[in-house]
């Protein structure tokens, strides 16, 4: 009777006659175990903390990574500052040229430097197009540019350690500036360029930045085609053009150009101060509207158009549909 009873129990018929396998307890439980695994990470990210990853502000990898970011950033800030400097104090005949020549070379060696480690940021500009189009979280953004504008300070605070008084107070640390105080006819007198004018610029030239250059490194596609020696070749050039066109194209006495890197304008800023907030919001909010003109420009062409290997999961679009689902 016990042998009949177990080969009821393993010989077990559908209505239909077909046999039901049997199956083993462990592995049955073992299945459902990587299933609820593979479902919670799914849930995760669709969720609003990993919409924003969250978990990335405590994680050692992201503040790791921030590093490169931060030493990248003071390095940028200090060369572009006494390339700035520079220029002018060798009194070549065309001293912007100069001046964007050697900035689209230290541009791209320092993106080379660090994009292993943390991307190749350098600039809140990248960052925060990063974190709308989605290729970045908002907490990595915000780790990033704090990590940015803490180095721009640092970079400023090495420039004046190494420059006498006279060229800190002719070059404004190589600062971010829309005026100057000079001399006039009948007392000393501010020239330079006007706000408006000046946001004009900020959000032209960075809009440039992003969609001439920037764009190819977003685009994992475009990317692998050309490489990332030539990719941040082209960030380079670019970067130099537009500071060469900014400077030139005003002829402004006192302006020093499209500064399209906001944490750069704030170490001068924080370190020099004076002058150098008159006017200091334009160098962030141009930048800030480029970087939203940018990444609508994103969403309105095909898809195809624009490819990244992790599917831009962090979407800004795809938050504020979650938030308000």
């Amino acid at each position: 009777m016990a042998g009949n009873v177990m080969e009821d129990e393993e010989n077990v018929y559908t209505g239909s006659g077909r046999r039901v396998q049997p199956f083993s307890t462990e592995r049955g439980e073992e299945s459902w175990i990587n299933v609820d695994e593979e479902s919670k990470k799914q849930s995760n990210s669709t969720t609003l903390s990993g919409l924003l990853g969250l978990n990335e502000l405590i994680s050692l990898e992201v503040w790791r990574a921030s590093l490169a970011e931060l030493i990248g950033t003071a390095l940028l800030v200090f060369s572009l500052d006494t390339i700035v400097i520079s220029s002018f104090e060798s009194k070549a005949s065309s001293p912007n040229l100069v001046m964007a020549i050697l900035i689209a070379i230290i541009v791209t060696i320092l993106l080379l430097a660090t994009h292993p480690v943390s991307g190749g940021h350098i600039n809140p500009v990248i960052t925060f197009s990063a974190a709308l189009v989605g290729i970045i979280s908002f907490s990595r953004a915000t780790i990033y540019i704090l990590a940015q504008c803490v180095g721009a300070m640092l970079g400023a605070l090495a420039l004046k350690a190494v420059v006498n008084n006279t060229i800190e107070e002719t070059f404004s640390l190589g600062g971010c500036t829309l005026t100057v105080v000079a001399p006039g006819p009948n007392g000393p007198i501010v020239v330079g360029l006007g706000m408006e004018q000046a946001l004009w610029l900020e959000i032209l030239c960075s809009f440039v930045f992003l969609w001439a250059s920037v764009w190819m490194a977003f685009d994992r596609r475009q990317a692998q085609d050309l490489g990332k020696v030539v990719v941040f070749t082209i960030i380079g050039l670019v970067v130099g053009l537009l500071v060469f066109i900014s400077t030139t194209v005003t002829g402004a006495k006192g302006y020093a150009g499209a500064g399209m890197n906001p944490a750069r304008c704030l170490g001068a800023a924080l370190v020099r101060g004076g002058h150098l907030w008159y006017g200091h919001w334009v160098f962030w909010v141009g930048p800030s509207i480029s970087c939203v003109a940018f990444y609508l420009y994103t969403k309105l062409i095909p898809h195809n158009h624009f490819h990244h290997s992790d599917g831009f999961k962090h979407d800004f679009f795809k938050i504020v549909k979650y938030i308000f689902k």
